[in-house]
């Protein structure tokens, strides 16, 4: 069975997407902690990151960088944290969290619960930043 990834890359359920390639695809946390928590995911369905291969890593970190650099022009923050965490969706992916200070990464345990209307401003701000060239 595909996973809640592969689904979202296939159309199939609906997300907050702020970039996509051939490859790759960058969509918001649906329980983010921090506005502007975005998932960024190989189209390649692989469990572990590190199971990946060099081609499709290499990618997804370039990738994420991309969208890293547009989230940090979009949410007013003094850095992108970077987190691999995934035990409940079984498909590689990373968390880029905005944060003003590190427990904005570390505290997992807080979630936000955002509308739809600022799911979709905060999507068409960020994905107004980034540059896939």
């Amino acid at each position: 069975m595909s996973s809640v990834f592969t689904r979202i890359i296939n159309s199939e359920i609906p997300a907050w997407k702020v970039a996509e390639t051939d490859g790759y695809i960058a969509f918001l946390d649906i329980s983010p902690v921090a506005p502007g928590h975005t998932l960024v995911v190989p189209k390649k369905e692989v469990d572990y990151l590190f199971d990946l291969d060099d081609e499709t890593y290499l990618g997804l970190q370039a990738f994420a960088k991309k969208v890293a650099i547009g989230i940090r022009k979009a949410i007013p923050c003094r850095k992108v944290g970077v987190a691999v965490l995934g035990l409940e969706v079984p498909h590689a992916h990373i968390h880029l969290v905005p944060m003003q200070d590190e427990s904005d990464l570390l505290n997992f345990g807080k979630k936000l619960h955002p509308t739809k209307e600022e799911f979709e401003v905060i999507r068409d701000r960020i994905a107004a930043q980034i540059t896939l060239r």
